[in-house]
């Protein structure tokens, strides 16, 4: 493998760490503008805002656990 090529790996292997920290700075700025932000977890989806309080939107069905690999069709 030459440099440039081994250059171009490395760069890729950071684009998981760079886009999650644009996804965290994205979320603080919304907050930090007065805006509310959309998260899920826990069982359902959740209105966040500034003051660190969230309020339930809607709730969620238990996520699907399927092996790595297998095709699922969602009527």
């Amino acid at each position: 493998m030459d440099d440039s090529q081994a250059s171009l790996d490395y760069l890729e292997q950071q684009i998981p760490s760079l886009s999650a920290a644009a996804v965290d700075v994205a979320y603080w700025q919304a907050l930090a503008s007065g805006q509310t932000v959309l998260v899920s977890g826990e069982g359902g989806i959740y209105q966040a805002f500034a003051d660190g309080t969230h309020r339930l939107v809607k709730t969620t069905e238990k996520p699907l656990s399927v092996p790595v690999g297998t095709r699922v069709r969602i009527p």
